[in-house]
């Protein structure tokens, strides 16, 4: 592995670097391909870290979704919705699943649904569908990478990046692995400030610095990035995905997870500064015994990076929409946009990576667009990830698998929704996969009512935590009524440890 280029080799990448980058841009509106009688199409747009708690729909204090706001009186817009989870592995995979994380067990950071659901997913679900996805997010491509036998196209990630090692993939793409390895060792410097080819190694330099030196200027505060020199523009992964789409058999199913707007929060100039002197402030917290000892001035800075962040995620779905509009395809598509976790920037915590499930970080946007809907339909009862699958498959007329944990959402299901109905959300990123749960978070929302469940962790005084919310009266989660309450606290917790005993039944 570690040998030399020949001249060959050489020459091809010699090529490589000398060819020029363009992003694709939408131009004039083509039609999109035929509708096959009867099928409707699905596409499910998710913006990878989007919460609720601070998106302008759902009444935050900014206006960070504008264009959102006006497409919503086309729409059914669920109000209290919640995620999976509290990152990327388990969020995701409940969505798609249509189950919860102590059933699909992608529980750890970057980890893999339980063997059984390789094959119970949502693209073997729409095994009628030419069914196509995407992400910039390396998390959700562990995922879709269990799935590609479900899969009828899967656009690798690097597609979409201004410099990365993606014609790799293209080149080798029967020897991916041991191909991106080699690269790797071979032209790219190590931290520690050397490779195996010095040479082309600088050069492999010059030709990453040549593709992102025009758009630096776009992104003040730096371009996006997944980490490293991956760099992207989410310009081009919408273009590129609505040219695709409009030309893809229909009817299709479409998973497209976009990383904004998480972590780095790198707006476009367009929006650089729009909230930076606006004075306003949120409700002040208290630290939370999980803060990561952020200051409220730190606080203050990453929120209005992340507020500035979503505006510049709003105007790209809207170009998306308007352009699939355009072309014909929405009037046979059902449109579905939504997130896999949220982000908090509170109680001295930012980010999402922690214990806690707050509703910054488990409530999230959802918005349903059925093709030829002109009038907005406003739901408040409370709904799950878990949920799309099922409804996805009831709208388009197929049968929903046994195994699928959620339930048809309201007002599509045929009968009114459950107002007693349990919700749960699972953080156990530190236990281990095929294992009780026994260091994790866990909660149970309940009509108006949330419970907090902490368990296992060494920070927890008698090694548990118990927190009890009114949603209605406190949607801060400000008040903690297990004291309060008793009776209702008693009630929630003795039917979530009900919940846990079952689940880990199988790992004991």
């Amino acid at each position: 592995m570690n040998r030399l280029l020949d001249r060959r080799e050489f020459l091809k990448l010699s090529g490589l670097l000398s060819l020029s980058y363009a992003i694709p841009r939408f131009g004039m509106v083509p039609r999109a391909s035929q509708p096959t009688p009867g099928g409707q199409n699905v596409l499910l747009v998710v913006f990878d870290a989007l919460s609720a708690h601070q998106t302008s729909l759902y009444g935050y204090h900014r206006q960070t979704m504008p264009n959102l706001d006006q497409l919503a009186e086309r729409a059914i817009v669920y109000h209290n919705h919640f995620a999976g989870g509290n990152f990327t592995t388990p969020g995701t995979a409940s969505l798609l699943t249509g189950t919860l994380p102590w059933t699909h067990r992608a529980i750890n950071y970057n980890g893999t649904v339980d063997e059984p659901y390789v094959k119970k997913n949502i693209f073997r679900a729409f095994q009628n569908h030419y069914r196509i996805a995407y992400s910039h997010n390396p998390l959700v491509n562990t995922l879709l990478f269990q799935f590609t036998g479900d899969l009828d196209e899967f656009i690798p990630r690097e597609r979409f990046f201004l410099a990365s090692d993606g014609f790799i993939q293209t080149l080798f793409n029967a020897d991916e692995d041991i191909a991106t390895v080699s690269w790797a060792r071979t032209i790219k410097r190590k931290e520690e400030g050397y490779a195996y080819s010095l040479f082309l190694t600088h050069l492999y330099e010059q030709y990453r610095e040549g593709k992102v030196a025009n758009f630096k200027p776009l992104f003040p505060r730096g371009l996006p990035n997944t980490g490293g020199d991956n760099y992207f523009l989410l310009e081009q992964a919408i273009d590129g995905i609505g040219n695709r789409l409009i030309a893809v058999p229909q009817p299709f199913f479409g998973y497209f997870h976009f990383l904004p707007p998480h972590y780095p929060y790198k707006t476009h100039r367009d929006f650089y500064g729009k909230f930076e002197r606006d004075g306003w402030k949120p409700v002040d917290k208290p630290d939370d015994l999980f803060s990561q000892k952020k200051s409220t001035k730190t606080l203050l800075k990453w929120r209005i990076w992340y507020d500035e962040y979503l505006l510049y995620v709003d105007r790209e779905f809207r170009r998306l929409f308007d352009y699939l509009e355009g072309s014909g395809l929405l009037e046979n598509t059902w449109v579905v946009f939504t997130s896999d976790h949220g982000e908090m920037f509170e109680r001295g915590i930012s980010g999402h990576i922690t214990p806690v499930l707050h509703q910054p970080v488990i409530r999230v946007p959802l918005l349903i667009f059925e093709p030829g809907r002109e009038t907005r339909e406003d739901v408040y009862t409370p709904t799950s990830a878990i949920d799309l699958l099922p409804t996805l498959l009831q709208v388009t007329g197929q049968e929903i698998p046994d195994w699928v944990e959620g339930v048809v959402l309201p007002p599509i299901a045929p009968t009114s929704p459950d107002p007693e109905r349990s919700l749960y959300a699972v953080q156990a990123k530190h236990n281990e996969k095929y294992a009780p749960l026994t260091r994790a978070t866990t909660t149970i929302v309940k009509g108006r009512h949330k419970l907090l469940y902490f368990f296992g962790y060494d920070d927890l005084v008698g090694r548990e935590r118990i927190e009890l919310y009114d949603l209605e009266e406190d949607p801060e989660e400000l008040n903690d009524l297990y004291l309060a309450r008793k009776e209702i606290g008693a009630e929630l917790l003795e039917e979530l440890k009900a919940k846990l005993t079952e689940v880990n039944k199988p790992y004991l």
